[in-house]
């Protein structure tokens, strides 16, 4: 494991995360289509940068490794990593390129669909000359996507800083975060995935990237898991089901975490946050794997996470509490009921302020299903 050494951040292991950073427009109404919604909301976004963001605002130590345009977006998203406590030295600025944008399409339901504006866009053009190695050596954790892997010269970058954080004993943690609209076609997005599939650690897919990745089989067959995504040198497979939760995948064995029901605003983020509350969790124990009852309590988490996200529309990355606000101190109390808590209404409205936040048991809403729910999903009494 490699040693995090960088100063004021030795209190947490350092996860380092690489690839986009870009400006999403939101549309205030849902259901609307890009034509039709009257006005948009900008929030800063990128899949990478959303996970270090949760990280840090988690209590954690996280750091952005990426490229903006050297205007204005592109110097507010570097400021906002700063804000909020992202190691953002490994940001570079490109004054030949913009800053990515992403205008999103929110669906009734709180779906999300994205129309692009790259061609290039600056985070395409980072150069291997531009990594900063002696950062990725302070890590533990190396986490990225895979649209770094669309074009070049970022493509080539991508993996050189991911051989180099391999060698360096970091894990590799990889959310593929599919994006059709951004490949040249299917079959390229599936080869590019799959090219540096094997060299991560930790790996998470959602049930439809399951189905894209084996043409079209199963994504809730556990046989299509293991023959077809899980590779030798893999410690770690979570596939995400939105409110249903999330299926966990080891070499000795696998099962699943019971998720909670919330009324989505946007889902812009979930998955980002629930891989931001996972790395936080893995990164103080990197053995977690190993680790049955741990690894359940960690997803639990995660699922708790990604449920918070959601009942937020545009912000600034996705919402996500202080680390106080999720009434977690310490990993022991998080190997308790405390982030189950977020689950009890009233304790949410109380602690959280979030408006309109309606968190449910998958069968029922009331106080006592709710308490029934904590202990369906951490096997514990409240």
């Amino acid at each position: 494991m490699a040693k995090n050494d960088s100063g004021d951040r030795d209190k947490s292991p350092l996860i380092i995360c690489f690839g986009e950073m870009l400006i999403d427009f939101v549309p205030t109404v849902s259901g609307a289509s890009l034509a039709e919604a009257p006005a948009f909301k900008k929030a800063a976004g990128g899949a990478p940068a959303n996970v270090a963001v949760g990280i840090a605002r988690l209590g954690g130590s996280s750091a952005f490794i990426g490229k903006v345009g050297h205007d204005e977006f592109g110097h507010m998203l570097s400021n906002i990593l700063k804000s909020n406590n992202v190691d953002n030295s490994g940001v570079r600025f490109d004054t030949g390129a913009r800053t990515a944008l992403a205008f999103v399409t929110l669906r009734a339901d709180g779906e999300r669909e994205f129309m692009f504006y790259r061609n290039p866009s600056a985070d395409m053009l980072l150069k291997e000359s531009e990594l900063d190695l002696h950062l990725i050596k302070k890590g533990s954790i190396f986490h990225y996507g895979s649209i770094s892997l669309i074009e070049e010269p970022c493509r080539s970058t991508h993996l050189a800083a991911l051989k180099f954080a391999k060698k360096e004993g970091l894990i590799l943690s990889y959310d593929p975060n599919l994006r059709l609209p951004l490949w040249p076609s299917a079959d390229a997005a599936r080869e590019g995935i799959k090219s540096i599939w094997e060299y991560a650690d930790v790996i998470k897919v959602s049930e439809e990237e399951i189905s894209f990745l084996t043409g079209g089989e199963d994504p809730y067959s556990d046989e299509v898991v293991y023959n077809k995504l899980f590779h030798a040198n893999l410690k770690l497979l979570v596939v995400t089901e939105g409110q249903m939760g999330c299926r966990y995948y080891t070499k000795k064995f696998h099962g699943r975490v019971a998720g909670f029901r919330v009324k989505a605003v946007d889902t812009t983020g979930a998955g980002d946050s629930f891989v931001s509350g996972l790395l936080i969790h893995l990164a103080s124990n990197l053995d977690l794997y190993k680790d049955e009852k741990k690894l359940k309590e960690a997803l639990v988490f995660a699922n708790a996470c990604g449920a918070i996200t959601v009942t937020e529309r545009g912000e600034q990355f996705p919402h996500f509490p202080p680390k106080k606000q999720l009434l977690i101190s310490s990993p022991k109390e998080t190997n308790n009921l405390i982030a189950c808590v977020l689950f009890l209404e009233t304790q949410i409205n109380i602690e959280f302020g979030i408006t309109g936040a309606i968190l449910t048991k998958l069968d029922g809403d009331s106080r006592g299903g709710a308490a029934s729910s904590v202990r369906d999903v951490s096997g514990k009494a409240n």
